[in-house]
Protein backbone atom coordinates (compact mmCIF):
# COMPACT_ATOMS: atom_id res chain seq x y z
CA UNK A 1 0.00 0.00 0.00
CA UNK A 2 1.17 3.28 -0.79
CA UNK A 3 2.13 6.13 1.85
CA UNK A 4 1.99 9.28 -0.47
CA UNK A 5 -1.01 11.51 1.11
CA UNK A 6 -4.13 11.80 -0.88
CA UNK A 7 -4.27 14.94 -2.70
CA UNK A 8 -7.00 18.01 -1.86
CA UNK A 9 -10.34 18.03 -3.08
CA UNK A 10 -11.36 20.20 -5.74
CA UNK A 11 -13.93 22.31 -5.76
CA UNK A 12 -17.32 21.03 -6.48
CA UNK A 13 -18.43 21.07 -10.05
CA UNK A 14 -21.55 23.31 -10.90
CA UNK A 15 -23.48 19.98 -12.14
CA UNK A 16 -23.16 16.76 -11.58
CA UNK A 17 -20.87 14.33 -13.64
CA UNK A 18 -20.20 10.19 -13.51
CA UNK A 19 -16.77 8.98 -13.70
CA UNK A 20 -17.32 5.95 -15.91
CA UNK A 21 -14.20 4.27 -15.63
CA UNK A 22 -12.35 3.70 -11.99
CA UNK A 23 -11.44 0.54 -10.11
CA UNK A 24 -12.78 0.82 -6.54
CA UNK A 25 -11.27 -2.40 -5.18
CA UNK A 26 -7.75 -1.34 -6.51
CA UNK A 27 -7.64 2.15 -5.21
CA UNK A 28 -9.19 1.10 -2.06
CA UNK A 29 -5.73 -1.44 -1.81
CA UNK A 30 -3.39 1.14 -3.25
CA UNK A 31 -3.98 4.54 -1.24
CA UNK A 32 -6.24 3.30 1.65
CA UNK A 33 -9.15 5.58 0.63
CA UNK A 34 -12.56 2.97 1.35
CA UNK A 35 -14.89 2.10 -0.59
CA UNK A 36 -17.69 3.97 1.11
CA UNK A 37 -15.81 6.85 1.86
CA UNK A 38 -14.36 7.38 -1.80
CA UNK A 39 -17.83 7.22 -3.15
CA UNK A 40 -18.74 10.10 -0.67
CA UNK A 41 -16.03 11.97 -1.76
CA UNK A 42 -16.67 11.91 -5.16
CA UNK A 43 -20.30 12.76 -4.33
CA UNK A 44 -19.11 15.61 -2.20
CA UNK A 45 -17.34 16.78 -5.80
CA UNK A 46 -20.14 15.90 -8.02
CA UNK A 47 -19.28 12.91 -9.29
CA UNK A 48 -22.64 11.21 -8.24
CA UNK A 49 -21.65 7.91 -9.94
CA UNK A 50 -19.31 5.84 -11.33
CA UNK A 51 -18.85 2.46 -13.54
CA UNK A 52 -16.84 -0.03 -11.17
CA UNK A 53 -14.51 -2.09 -13.28
CA UNK A 54 -13.54 -5.36 -13.40
CA UNK A 55 -9.86 -6.77 -14.58
CA UNK A 56 -10.35 -10.46 -13.61
CA UNK A 57 -12.79 -12.77 -11.92
CA UNK A 58 -12.25 -11.82 -7.97
CA UNK A 59 -12.42 -8.10 -9.13
CA UNK A 60 -14.88 -8.62 -11.56
CA UNK A 61 -17.01 -9.89 -8.99
CA UNK A 62 -16.35 -7.29 -5.87
CA UNK A 63 -17.70 -4.76 -8.69
CA UNK A 64 -20.58 -6.77 -9.64
CA UNK A 65 -21.58 -7.47 -5.83
CA UNK A 66 -21.19 -3.49 -5.14
CA UNK A 67 -23.34 -2.47 -7.82
CA UNK A 68 -25.94 -4.37 -6.33
CA UNK A 69 -26.06 -2.82 -3.41
CA UNK A 70 -24.93 0.73 -3.69
CA UNK A 71 -27.13 2.85 -6.19
CA UNK A 72 -23.99 5.46 -7.36
CA UNK A 73 -22.32 2.14 -8.97
CA UNK A 74 -22.60 0.23 -11.91
CA UNK A 75 -20.41 -2.42 -13.08
CA UNK A 76 -18.44 -3.77 -15.96
CA UNK A 77 -16.64 -7.60 -15.71
CA UNK A 78 -14.22 -8.84 -18.00
CA UNK A 79 -10.24 -10.25 -18.20
CA UNK A 80 -8.26 -7.53 -18.92
CA UNK A 81 -5.85 -8.54 -21.87
CA UNK A 82 -2.81 -8.85 -19.85
CA UNK A 83 -4.53 -11.43 -16.98
CA UNK A 84 -6.17 -13.46 -19.88
CA UNK A 85 -2.57 -13.50 -20.92
CA UNK A 86 -1.21 -14.67 -17.71
CA UNK A 87 -3.85 -17.05 -16.90
CA UNK A 88 -3.23 -18.89 -20.17
CA UNK A 89 0.65 -19.00 -19.79
CA UNK A 90 0.02 -20.11 -16.26
CA UNK A 91 -2.54 -22.59 -16.01
CA UNK A 92 -3.62 -22.97 -19.83
CA UNK A 93 -6.35 -22.92 -22.52
CA UNK A 94 -9.03 -24.60 -20.15
CA UNK A 95 -8.31 -22.07 -17.06
CA UNK A 96 -8.89 -19.28 -19.35
CA UNK A 97 -11.83 -21.05 -20.52
CA UNK A 98 -13.02 -21.31 -17.08
CA UNK A 99 -12.38 -17.44 -16.03
CA UNK A 100 -14.51 -16.05 -19.39
CA UNK A 101 -17.37 -18.75 -18.07
CA UNK A 102 -17.02 -17.23 -14.86
CA UNK A 103 -17.09 -13.33 -16.45
CA UNK A 104 -19.78 -14.40 -18.14
CA UNK A 105 -22.14 -15.72 -15.35
CA UNK A 106 -21.09 -12.31 -13.40
CA UNK A 107 -23.00 -10.88 -16.54
CA UNK A 108 -26.17 -11.66 -15.16
CA UNK A 109 -25.89 -10.14 -11.72
CA UNK A 110 -28.28 -6.75 -11.01
CA UNK A 111 -25.77 -3.73 -11.35
CA UNK A 112 -23.38 -4.88 -14.09
CA UNK A 113 -23.78 -3.24 -17.25
CA UNK A 114 -20.71 -3.71 -19.04
CA UNK A 115 -18.49 -6.60 -20.00
CA UNK A 116 -14.72 -4.49 -19.93
CA UNK A 117 -12.43 -4.12 -19.37
CA UNK A 118 -11.58 -6.04 -22.66
CA UNK A 119 -9.00 -5.83 -25.59
CA UNK A 120 -5.65 -5.49 -26.50
CA UNK A 121 -2.61 -4.79 -25.05
CA UNK A 122 1.21 -4.79 -26.71
CA UNK A 123 3.01 -3.02 -24.40
CA UNK A 124 2.90 -5.57 -21.63
CA UNK A 125 2.58 -8.24 -23.52
CA UNK A 126 4.78 -8.43 -26.78
CA UNK A 127 4.84 -12.50 -27.38
CA UNK A 128 3.29 -13.25 -30.60
CA UNK A 129 1.32 -16.59 -28.77
CA UNK A 130 0.21 -14.05 -25.97
CA UNK A 131 -0.82 -11.69 -28.04
CA UNK A 132 -3.17 -14.29 -29.92
CA UNK A 133 -4.36 -15.56 -27.20
CA UNK A 134 -5.67 -11.63 -26.00
CA UNK A 135 -7.52 -11.30 -29.31
CA UNK A 136 -9.08 -15.15 -28.47
CA UNK A 137 -10.49 -13.74 -25.06
CA UNK A 138 -11.49 -10.26 -26.75
CA UNK A 139 -13.67 -11.93 -29.16
CA UNK A 140 -14.88 -13.99 -26.40
CA UNK A 141 -15.70 -11.25 -24.59
CA UNK A 142 -17.66 -9.53 -27.60
CA UNK A 143 -19.58 -12.41 -27.74
CA UNK A 144 -20.89 -12.40 -24.31
CA UNK A 145 -21.62 -8.02 -24.28
CA UNK A 146 -23.51 -9.03 -27.43
CA UNK A 147 -25.66 -12.23 -26.49
CA UNK A 148 -26.45 -10.09 -23.35
CA UNK A 149 -26.81 -6.52 -24.81
CA UNK A 150 -24.47 -4.91 -22.77
CA UNK A 151 -21.92 -2.17 -22.94
CA UNK A 152 -18.27 -2.99 -24.49
CA UNK A 153 -14.95 -1.82 -22.70
CA UNK A 154 -12.20 -1.54 -24.83
CA UNK A 155 -8.70 -1.61 -23.32
CA UNK A 156 -6.40 -0.31 -25.85
CA UNK A 157 -2.45 0.14 -25.39
CA UNK A 158 -0.24 -0.21 -28.75
CA UNK A 159 -2.98 -1.98 -30.74
CA UNK A 160 -5.23 0.20 -32.52
CA UNK A 161 -5.43 -1.12 -35.72
CA UNK A 162 -5.93 -4.88 -34.71
CA UNK A 163 -8.64 -3.42 -32.09
CA UNK A 164 -10.37 -2.29 -34.54
CA UNK A 165 -9.60 -5.39 -37.24
CA UNK A 166 -11.19 -7.39 -34.34
CA UNK A 167 -13.90 -5.34 -33.64
CA UNK A 168 -14.74 -5.05 -37.66
CA UNK A 169 -14.81 -9.16 -37.84
CA UNK A 170 -17.11 -9.40 -35.36
CA UNK A 171 -20.89 -9.08 -34.85
CA UNK A 172 -20.32 -6.64 -31.93
CA UNK A 173 -22.77 -5.04 -29.31
CA UNK A 174 -24.43 -1.69 -30.19
CA UNK A 175 -22.57 0.35 -27.53
CA UNK A 176 -18.84 0.70 -27.69
CA UNK A 177 -16.88 2.61 -25.17
CA UNK A 178 -12.93 3.37 -25.87
CA UNK A 179 -11.59 3.30 -22.11
CA UNK A 180 -8.92 5.45 -21.76
CA UNK A 181 -8.92 6.83 -25.50
CA UNK A 182 -4.84 6.89 -26.13
CA UNK A 183 -5.30 7.74 -30.38
CA UNK A 184 -4.70 10.65 -32.37
CA UNK A 185 -7.09 12.69 -34.19
CA UNK A 186 -7.11 10.48 -36.87
CA UNK A 187 -7.97 7.31 -34.75
CA UNK A 188 -10.71 9.28 -33.37
CA UNK A 189 -12.46 9.75 -36.61
CA UNK A 190 -12.35 5.88 -37.15
CA UNK A 191 -13.46 5.24 -33.86
CA UNK A 192 -16.50 7.97 -34.40
CA UNK A 193 -17.34 6.51 -38.08
CA UNK A 194 -18.14 2.73 -36.16
CA UNK A 195 -20.26 5.10 -33.69
CA UNK A 196 -18.15 4.55 -30.67
CA UNK A 197 -17.68 6.58 -27.44
CA UNK A 198 -14.47 7.75 -26.47
CA UNK A 199 -13.17 8.30 -22.73
CA UNK A 200 -10.65 10.83 -21.84
CA UNK A 201 -9.26 10.10 -18.71
CA UNK A 202 -6.44 12.73 -17.05
CA UNK A 203 -3.57 12.19 -19.35
CA UNK A 204 -5.08 14.94 -21.25
CA UNK A 205 -3.79 17.18 -18.91
CA UNK A 206 -0.18 15.84 -19.18
CA UNK A 207 2.09 18.52 -20.94
CA UNK A 208 2.64 15.52 -23.51
CA UNK A 209 -0.46 14.70 -24.57
CA UNK A 210 -0.34 17.14 -27.46
CA UNK A 211 -2.13 14.26 -29.74
CA UNK A 212 -4.73 13.13 -27.19
CA UNK A 213 -6.06 17.27 -26.88
CA UNK A 214 -6.09 16.85 -30.68
CA UNK A 215 -8.13 14.04 -30.59
CA UNK A 216 -10.62 15.38 -27.75
CA UNK A 217 -10.78 18.73 -29.73
CA UNK A 218 -12.00 16.38 -32.78
CA UNK A 219 -14.84 14.86 -30.73
CA UNK A 220 -18.04 15.45 -30.60
CA UNK A 221 -19.22 16.51 -27.28
CA UNK A 222 -21.63 14.27 -27.53
CA UNK A 223 -19.72 11.29 -27.91
CA UNK A 224 -17.58 12.75 -25.29
CA UNK A 225 -16.88 10.53 -21.28
CA UNK A 226 -14.71 11.13 -19.18
CA UNK A 227 -12.71 8.82 -16.77
CA UNK A 228 -10.11 8.87 -13.68
CA UNK A 229 -9.11 4.46 -14.36
CA UNK A 230 -8.43 5.49 -10.20
CA UNK A 231 -5.95 4.82 -9.02
CA UNK A 232 -3.93 5.43 -12.30
CA UNK A 233 -3.61 8.59 -14.07
CA UNK A 234 -4.10 10.90 -11.52
CA UNK A 235 -4.86 14.26 -13.56
CA UNK A 236 -2.50 17.84 -12.95
CA UNK A 237 -2.18 19.71 -11.18
CA UNK A 238 -1.82 16.09 -8.63
CA UNK A 239 0.26 13.89 -11.20
CA UNK A 240 2.38 11.21 -9.21
CA UNK A 241 -0.45 11.01 -6.66
CA UNK A 242 -2.78 8.45 -6.21
CA UNK A 243 -5.98 8.73 -7.94
CA UNK A 244 -9.65 8.59 -7.12
CA UNK A 245 -13.35 9.36 -8.59
CA UNK A 246 -13.22 12.74 -6.00
CA UNK A 247 -10.53 13.86 -8.92
CA UNK A 248 -12.53 13.60 -12.16
CA UNK A 249 -13.44 17.50 -11.74
CA UNK A 250 -9.48 18.31 -12.35
CA UNK A 251 -9.92 16.62 -15.98
CA UNK A 252 -13.36 17.51 -16.65
CA UNK A 253 -12.44 21.21 -16.13
CA UNK A 254 -9.77 21.00 -18.31
CA UNK A 255 -11.97 19.22 -21.21
CA UNK A 256 -14.23 22.21 -21.06
CA UNK A 257 -11.80 24.91 -21.63
CA UNK A 258 -10.17 23.12 -23.95
CA UNK A 259 -13.41 22.72 -26.11
CA UNK A 260 -14.20 26.07 -24.85
CA UNK A 261 -17.47 25.09 -23.67
CA UNK A 262 -19.56 26.04 -20.61
CA UNK A 263 -18.73 24.12 -17.51
CA UNK A 264 -22.05 23.25 -16.56
CA UNK A 265 -23.04 22.13 -20.02
CA UNK A 266 -20.22 19.95 -20.44
CA UNK A 267 -20.99 18.07 -17.12
CA UNK A 268 -24.38 18.18 -18.19
CA UNK A 269 -23.65 16.11 -21.66
CA UNK A 270 -21.18 14.04 -19.71
CA UNK A 271 -23.35 12.25 -17.72
CA UNK A 272 -26.49 12.51 -20.94
CA UNK A 273 -23.68 10.70 -22.72
CA UNK A 274 -22.49 7.93 -20.20
CA UNK A 275 -26.73 6.91 -19.44
CA UNK A 276 -26.69 6.83 -22.99
CA UNK A 277 -23.33 4.59 -23.33
CA UNK A 278 -24.58 2.31 -20.79
CA UNK A 279 -28.27 2.35 -21.27
CA UNK A 280 -29.03 2.78 -17.58
CA UNK A 281 -29.43 5.79 -15.39
CA UNK A 282 -27.87 7.23 -12.11
CA UNK A 283 -30.33 8.66 -9.28
CA UNK A 284 -28.93 11.85 -8.72
CA UNK A 285 -30.44 14.24 -5.84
Amino acid sequence: MTTKPLPDAPEMLPAHVIDNHTHLGYTRDYSGLGIADSLDRAAACGVVGVVDVGCDVPSSREAAELAGTDPRVRAAVALHPNDAARIWERNGSEALEAAIAEIAELTKLPGVVAVGETGLDYYRTRDAGAQAIQADSFRAHIEIARANDLTLVIHDRDAHDDILAVLDAAERPERVVMHCFSGDADFAARCLERGFWLSYPGVVTFGTADLLREAALATPLDRMLVETDAPYLTPKPHRGKPNAPYLLPHTVAFLAELKQVDLAELCRQVVANTEAAYATGWGRP
